[in-house]
C-alpha cells in the first residue's frame, strides 16, 4: 500500500514509457498520443521522417528509435512525461536503463504479429523492475486481426490477468474478468456486484491486472479511448520529502554541453544546488558539483527552469562525474542491466590518427552509450568495441564521423567469450618486496548461470582489520579479472575473502591490490575452468513443407529446440543456439523460404561453449 506518512507527498507528475518489439508502431502511437492530448498540431510519421520524437538524423533515415526521447504532455489533469524507448534488440540496453525511471509502461504489440521473441524479453524486464503495464494492441485495421484470438494469445504467452478494457463490452463480464485477478476481490464482487475505480487502480499499480486496449495508432482508432483508460487507472505517485534522483542517461547537446538526464525521486532540485555522488569505478571517492542549468526537454526543444520537483524528468548541465545508473541523495544506484554486448570488433582508424587521443574520444561516447564497451588491448595497441549487434556498429561509425570528423572502419565481428569454474578452490596471493607486505586467501566457488561475480568476506577482524577487508573487496571489484583458458573475463563465480595478513609498519593499500590479483590468478590456475559463449533464444516461423530442412540446419548449428508447432500452414520452432553458430542464418532463412520465413533472435545469456577446444587452440 502507499506510504501516507508525513514524510511523503503526492506528485502530479507521471513518467510513462512506451516499449515494444521493433516495427510495432510505438513511435506512431507516441505521435497519436501527443496529437490527441493537444501537444502537437500535426502528426508526424516515421516513414515520412518527421516524427516529433525521432530527433537524431540516423533515426530518421533508418526509421527506428535509437535513443530514448521524452515529451511533456497532459493526460486529463495529470502532467505526463512520455518516454519513447528503442524497440530494436541492438538498443535494448538503452531501453532497459530507461525502464528504471518509469511509473507506468505501455507495451505496444503489433496485432498481426502477436507476441514475438523481443516482447517476451520486454515482459521479463518489466517484471524484473516491477513496472505496472498497460497494453495497446496496434495495427488492428490490418486484415486478419482477430481481437479475441489476440487476447487469448496475450493471456497464454504473457499473463492470464491481461483484461480487455474496450468500452464496447458487457459491463458484468468486464467486472467479472477484473474480479478473478484477485481472490479477495472476487468474494466482495460476488456479494456486491460492483468494483470501485480506486480498487482497479491499486490492482494495476501492484501488477495484479494488465489493462489491454485495441486500435490503430496510424488511423487514430482507439487512441482517445486508450487515453481515457490511462487517465482513469494511473495512480498519482507519492514521493519522499528528502532529495533523491536517478541518472538514467548521459548525452551531449549540439554545442557539446554534457547533460545528465535524471528523474527526481524525492524533494526538489534547484539551480546552483551542489550535488554529491560516488565515482563510478572508485566507490570510495566522492564528487561534488554544482547544477548550472535544469532543462525540461520535449522532443528536440527544451525549457530552462529554476527548480523542479519529485516525479519530473530533467536534463542537468554542470555535472561532469555522473554516470548512467547512478543514484544521488537518498536514491540507491540502479540495478545493473542484464542485457550485455556479445560481439567484439576492432576499430580501424586512418593512418596517422593518434590512437590514445581517439581512445579518450571513444570513452566520451561510451559514457552516453554504456552498452558499447570500449576495450584497449595493451599488448597489440588496438581499440576494440563490444556491441549487441551490427546496427550498433553503424551508429558508432556515424557518431565518430559526425562528432570528431574521423572516418572509421571495423574488423569483422568476433564473439565475446567468458570463463567460469566448475569446482571450489582456494587462491593465495603473497606480496613481499622490500618494505612492503600483504597476504590474501580467497575462496573461489562456481555460481549460478547468469549470476555474474559476487564478492563477500568471511574473515575475522582479529585476523584482518575491517578497513583492510574493505580494501580487498574494492580491489576485487575494480578490475576485469581474466580467466586462464583464453584470457576472457570471468563470470558466474563467488569469491570470498577467508583470511589475510598485513604488517603494522610495512603494508600500504597498493600491496593488497597486488596480493588480491595474485590470489585470483593462483586460484584460477588450480581450478577446472570452463569456456562460456553467448546464446540466442530463437523463434523460427517457416512454411510447414520446409520444416525438415530447418530442423537439419538447426541441428547442424548446435541448436536445442522444441517443436515443430504447426498452425495455418506454418511451422514454428523455438529453442536456443550459440550466437556464433546462428551467424548469417536469418539471411539464409529469407533466401530458402522466398521471404516467407521469419527468424527472431533474442539474447539468452551464456552457456558452455560448443567448440571449446577449437577456440582455446585458436587463441594460442
Amino acid at each position: 500500500m502507499e506510504d501516507t506518512s508525513e514524510n511523503t507527498r503526492l506528485s502530479n507528475q507521471i513518467c510513462l514509457g512506451l516499449v515494444a518489439h521493433v516495427d510495432s508502431g510505438k513511435t506512431t502511437l507516441a505521435e497519436s498520443i501527443l496529437f490527441q492530448s493537444g501537444r502537437i498540431r500535426t502528426m508526424g510519421r516515421v516513414d515520412h521522417k518527421d516524427a516529433f520524437l525521432d530527433t537524431y538524423e540516423l533515426e530518421k533515415s533508418r526509421g527506428i528509435t535509437i535513443f530514448s526521447k521524452q515529451a511533456q504532455t497532459n493526460i486529463g489533469e495529470k502532467q505526463v512525461t512520455l518516454l519513447d524507448t528503442p524497440g530494436h534488440a541492438d538498443f535494448s540496453a538503452e531501453m532497459e536503463r530507461t525502464l528504471q525511471v518509469l511509473d507506468y509502461a505501455v507495451l505496444v504489440i503489433s496485432g498481426p504479429d502477436g507476441v514475438q521473441g523481443q516482447v517476451r524479453t520486454l515482459w521479463t524486464l518489466l517484471d524484473r523492475y516491477r513496472i505496472p503495464v498497460f497494453l495497446f494492441v496496434n495495427k488492428m485495421d490490418q486484415p486478419g486481426t482477430d481481437r479475441a484470438k489476440i487476447l487469448r494469445g496475450l493471456k497464454e504467452e504473457l499473463d492470464e490477468r491481461c483484461v480487455d478494457f474496450g468500452s464496447d463490452q458487457d459491463k458484468d463480464l468486464f467486472l467479472e474478468n477484473i474480479a478473478v485477478c484477485e481472490d479477495s476481490l472476487l468474494e466482495s464482487y460476488l456479494e456486491t456486484g460492483e468494483i470501485e475505480e480506486e480498487t482497479v487502480r491499486i490492482l494495476v499499480r501492484e501488477r495484479k491486472l494488465f489493462p489491454c486496449c485495441f486500435g490503430s495508432a496510424l488511423k487514430m482508432q482507439g487512441v482517445e479511448e486508450f487515453l481515457g483508460v490511462l487517465d482513469t487507472y494511473m495512480a498519482i505517485p507519492r514521493y519522499p520529502e528528502k532529495f533523491g534522483a536517478k541518472v538514467y542517461k548521459i548525452a551531449r547537446d549540439q554545442t557539446g554541453i554534457r547533460l545528465s538526464y535524471m528523474k527526481i525521486t524525492g524533494g526538489t532540485l534547484r539551480v546552483k544546488d551542489v550535488l554529491p555522488g560516488q565515482q563510478k569505478d572508485y566507490p570510495d571517492k566522492i564528487w561534488e558539483e554544482k547544477v548550472h542549468q535544469i532543462r525540461i526537454y520535449s522532443g528536440s526543444a527544451f525549457q530552462s527552469v529554476e527548480e523542479t520537483g519529485a516525479g519530473s524528468i530533467c536534463a542537468i548541465a554542470g555535472l561532469d562525474s555522473t554516470w548512467s545508473g547512478e543514484g544521488i541523495g537518498v536514491e540507491p544506484d540502479a540495478q545493473v542491466p542484464i542485457l550485455e554486448p556479445v560481439l567484439s570488433y576492432q576499430v580501424l582508424f586512418p593512418d596517422g590518427e593518434d590512437l590514445h587521443l581517439m581512445l579518450l574520444k571513444l570513452r566520451e561516447i561510451e559514457e552516453e552509450v554504456p552498452e558499447l564497451h570500449i576495450v584497449w588491448n595493451e599488448q597489440t595497441e588496438e581499440i576494440h568495441v563490444q556491441v549487441m549487434g551490427e546496427v550498433q556498429i553503424e551508429i558508432l561509425q556515424n557518431m565518430i564521423s559526425e562528432r570528431f570528423g574521423v572516418r572509421t572502419k571495423f574488423s569483422s565481428g568476433s564473439i565475446v567469450y567468458k570463463e567460469t569454474i566448475k569446482n571450489v578452490v582456494e587462491g593465495v596471493g603473497h606480496y613481499e618486496p622490500l618494505r612492503h607486505y600483504a597476504e590474501v586467501h580467497l575462496l573461489l566457488e562456481p555460481g549460478e548461470p547468469g549470476s555474474g561475480l559476487v564478492f563477500d568476506t568471511d574473515c575475522s577482524e582479529d585476523i584482518l582489520s575491517k578497513n583492510w577487508q574493505r580494501l580487498v573487496l574494492t580491489h576485487l571489484e575494480e578490475k576485469v579479472h581474466r580467466g586462464v583458458l583464453i584470457g576472457a573475463p570471468i563470470t558466474d563465480m563467488k569469491i570470498t575473502l577467508k583470511s589475510g595478513r598485513a604488517h603494522v609498519k610495512h603494508t600500504e593499500g597498493g600491496d593488497f591490490r597486488q596480493s588480491v590479483y595474485r590470489a585470483v590468478r593462483q586460484g584460477l590456475m588450480q581450478a577446472h575452468s570452463v569456456l562460456l559463449e553467448p546464446f540466442y533464444a530463437f523463434h523460427l516461423t517457416i512454411p510447414d513443407k520446409m520444416v525438415g530442412r530447418a530442423m537439419t540446419d538447426l541441428e547442424r548449428r548446435f541448436a536445442v529446440f522444441e517443436g515443430p508447432a504447426l498452425e495455418d500452414g506454418q511451422a514454428i520452432l523455438t529453442g536456443r543456439a550459440p550466437v556464433s553458430a546462428l551467424d548469417g542464418y536469418q539471411t539464409e532463412v529469407t533466401a530458402y523460404t522466398g521471404g516467407l520465413g521469419q527468424m527472431i533472435c533474442t539474447l539468452d545469456g551464456y552457456g558452455p561453449c560448443h567448440n571449446e577446444e577449437e577456440i582455446i587452440a585458436a587463441a594460442g
